[in-house]
C-alpha cells in the first residue's frame, strides 16, 4: 500500500473542469499518474487549461442535456480505453443563482426547478452513464456536495438540498454497486477560496466564516483537490458510501464558539 496514493493508469473524468476545485483536482491526479477529461460548458477554457497537463483531453459537458453527458462518457472510454474515476463537481451557480436563492418562503419554484433539473438530475444521469465502465475497471465515484447539506442556514435552501440530494445518492450507489467493485464516497467543502468565490462573496460574510473556522484560514481550491484524490485512490480501497467533510472544522464544533474563545482568552484564562 505504500504507493496506493498514485493513480498511475487511471483515467478520470472531473465534471466542472475548467473552475477552481476542478482545475485543482485535475492537476493533482495528473501529477499522480492519471489521465484526465476536464469536461466543462466553457469547453474553449476547458482546452486551454488541458493544455498544460500532461496527456489530458476537455470534452463539452452541458448538465442540462442528457446526450452531453452520456456523449462525455462514451468519447471518454473511447479515447482512453477505460474509465476509472468520476468526479461529479460541475453545477449550474453562478451570482444569479445564488442572489435568488434565499430561504422557501421567498423561493422561486423556476429556480428550485431548475437547480435540481441540471444538478441533481445530470448527476444521477452521469453516474448512469458511467456504472458500467466503472464495474469493468473496479472503479469509483467522488461527488461534490457541501457542508450545507449537513446543516441549516438562513440562505441558500436551494443549494443545500440538492446537494443533500447528491449526498443521498452517493449513498444508494455505494450501497447498490459496492458488491461490483464500485466506491461511491462525497466530499463536502466548506467555503473555499476559488477565484469565483472571492469575486462574489462578501467580505463581511466571509469574515464571519472565518471565524467559525478552526484552522488559521478558509480552504484553498488545493484541499478539496487532496481529499477527492485521496479518496479516488486505492488508499481508500475500504471507504465507501461516505461523506468526507472539509471545511476546515466549520461544521464540528458547538455554535458561538468564536464568543467563547474571546471569553476564555486575555483576561478570562
Amino acid at each position: 500500500m505504500a504507493d496506493a496514493i498514485r493513480m498511475d493508469g487511471k483515467v478520470a473524468v472531473i465534471t466542472g473542469g475548467a473552475g477552481g476545485i476542478g482545475f485543482a483536482t485535475a492537476q493533482l491526479m495528473t501529477q499522480r499518474g492519471a489521465r484526465v477529461v476536464l469536461a466543462d460548458i466553457a469547453v474553449e477554457r476547458a482546452r486551454e487549461l488541458a493544455a498544460t497537463l500532461d496527456g489530458a483531453l476537455a470534452l463539452l459537458l452541458d448538465l442540462e442535456d442528457e446526450g452531453s453527458i452520456e456523449a462525455l462518457i462514451t468519447q471518454t472510454v473511447s479515447h482512453f480505453g477505460r474509465l476509472d474515476v468520476l468526479h461529479n463537481n460541475a453545477a449550474l451557480l453562478g451570482p444569479e443563482i445564488a442572489r435568488n436563492d434565499g430561504d422557501v418562503e421567498r423561493m422561486s419554484t423556476a429556480l428550485w426547478d431548475r437547480t435540481y433539473r441540471v444538478n441533481v438530475r445530470g448527476t444521477m444521469i452521469a453516474c448512469r452513464a458511467a456504472l458500467p465502465h466503472l464495474r469493468a475497471s473496479k472503479g469509483n465515484i467522488i461527488n461534490t456536495v457541501s457542508n450545507l447539506a449537513l446543516q441549516g442556514h438562513l440562505i441558500q435552501a436551494a443549494y443545500a438540498s440538492w446537494k443533500a440530494a447528491i449526498l443521498q445518492l452517493t449513498r444508494s450507489i455505494a450501497a447498490s454497486h459496492g458488491i461490483h467493485g464500485v466506491r461511491c464516497n462525497a466530499v463536502a467543502p466548506g467555503m473555499t477560496m476559488t477565484p469565483a468565490l472571492k469575486e462574489a462573496f462578501p467580505p463581511m460574510l466571509r469574515k464571519a466564516v472565518e471565524d467559525e473556522t478552526l484552522r488559521d484560514q478558509l480552504g484553498e481550491a488545493e484541499d478539496i483537490a487532496e481529499a477527492v484524490a485521496f479518496l479516488a485512490s486505492d488508499a481508500a480501497r475500504n471507504i465507501t458510501g461516505q461523506v468526507l467533510v472539509s471545511d476546515g472544522g466549520c461544521a464540528s464544533h458547538v455554535p458561538g464558539i468564536t464568543r467563547f474563545r474571546d471569553f476564555f482568552s486575555g483576561d478570562h484564562q
